[in-house]
């Protein structure tokens, strides 16, 4: 009883709102009610392979499984929260939307055996005018929950490319050519990886990584993105 009032109290001063509808959240919400949570299109590609997503990939780069939590669309409110997470600052909506995919990556087997979690880097110079990689709080969250480190050392971006949005197919493969490079220190031998990145659009940007880490002798890479282009 005491702790609801205090949590009524502390909302007349501080509003907890959702990120969706902007109403005030329950005690027991965090960042999105339940009602804009529930209504996010889920995947549910994790327990299926031959996905969306994977034939996306096929006969363009070697990887295990990859997976999406969300359906994207313009215009829904899942592109609300995207925009929010990648250019409003709200980078821990990013963790908590990574920790909920984690409960469900973790039902299957082939994300069982992941031993470390890369987030798509971001180039220096967009880091630093942006203040954080979104992917990497996405990458958090899992991190979190699967029991496995978050690996943001090993794989570098070394060109800063414009952005996709307006590219067609064959321009955002050109403009991803070459942009990441793999630490002369890499620890990534033999391991099984899981590439994190916040949505997942013509796929160029995650093919050019996964060439990247597939230099590295006996890797396996698996992807994961919150959200894909449908």
């Amino acid at each position: 009883m005491f702790q609801r009032m205090h949590h009524h109290l502390l909302g007349l001063f501080y509003p907890n709102l959702c990120g969706v509808c902007n109403e005030n959240l329950e005690s027991e919400e965090e960042h999105l009610c339940s009602s804009c949570l529930c209504s996010l299109p889920k995947t549910n590609f994790h327990l299926s392979p031959n996905n969306l997503m994977e034939q996306r990939l096929w006969g363009k780069v070697n990887f295990h499984r990859a997976t999406a939590f969300f359906h994207f669309q313009k215009g829904s409110p899942l592109q609300k929260i995207l925009y929010s997470l990648k250019y409003k600052g709200d980078k821990e909506i990013g963790e908590y939307l990574g920790k909920l995919a984690a409960t469900d990556l973790i039902q299957s087997a082939d994300f069982q055996s992941i031993d470390c979690i890369l987030p798509v880097p971001l180039h220096p110079n967009r880091l630093k005018t942006r203040g954080y990689n979104q992917s990497e709080w996405i990458a958090k969250g899992i991190s979190t929950i699967i029991n496995q480190p978050l690996d943001c050392s090993n794989l570098k971006r070394i060109t800063d490319t414009r952005s996709q949005t307006r590219k067609n197919v064959y321009d955002r493969y050109v403009n991803t050519e070459g942009i990441f490079e793999l630490d002369s220190n890499s620890n990534l031998k033999n391991k099984h990886v899981l590439l994190v990145d916040d949505v997942m659009t013509t796929g160029s940007t995650i093919e050019s990584c996964i060439h990247t880490l597939n230099r590295v002798e006996g890797i396996t890479v698996s992807i994961f993105t919150l959200a894909i282009a449908t």
